[in-house]
């Protein structure tokens, strides 16, 4: 039995921890734009990325803005005081739990890159590049002006 559900993850692309993980439930805490804690856990949201909380974005007008502590805060805002519901998809190399989270029927990962604070994380999943080109179509919140790529300016810091 074990070696099925081991053989399962495998083909469909899952770390074999989260075969049958129960969902995080409860209060969040925004940590930044795409990671969250409840109840001690730290959960990084499945398939986004955000700008990390120091990462500055160009304006059209060529001025700066803290891109990255404004996705914080938006998520921070989005969520409130709700219970939140995150559904586990495996552990990235920190040991967080990767997940989908819902505010009510809500899946916040999807909010964060349709509303323009988050990009579609496709090494990962294409679930949101769909969400991600309507956001950049519409030129909003990130997609207003220029940024690097929080992957790429991960490398730099």
């Amino acid at each position: 039995m074990k070696a099925a559900v081991l053989a399962l993850s495998l083909i469909l692309g899952l770390n074999s921890d989260a075969i049958g993980e129960s969902a995080v439930v409860g209060i969040a805490t925004v940590i930044d734009g795409d990671t969250i804690e409840i109840h001690g856990q730290r959960i990084r949201l499945h398939g986004i990325d955000a700008p990390e909380s120091r990462q500055g974005c160009t304006r059209p007008d060529g001025t700066s803005w803290r891109c990255g502590q404004q996705a914080s805060l938006a998520l921070a805002d989005h969520i409130g005081t709700a219970t939140i519901r995150c559904e586990p998809h495996g552990h990235d190399r920190y040991r967080r739990i990767i997940a989908v989270c819902f505010k009510r029927a809500e899946d916040l990962n999807r909010w964060m890159v349709t509303s323009g604070w988050a990009i579609a994380y496709r090494k990962y999943s294409f679930d949101y590049a769909a969400d991600e080109e309507n956001a950049h179509r519409a030129g909003l919140q990130l997609w207003s002006g220029t940024f690097e790529m929080p992957w790429d300016w991960r490398l730099h810091k």
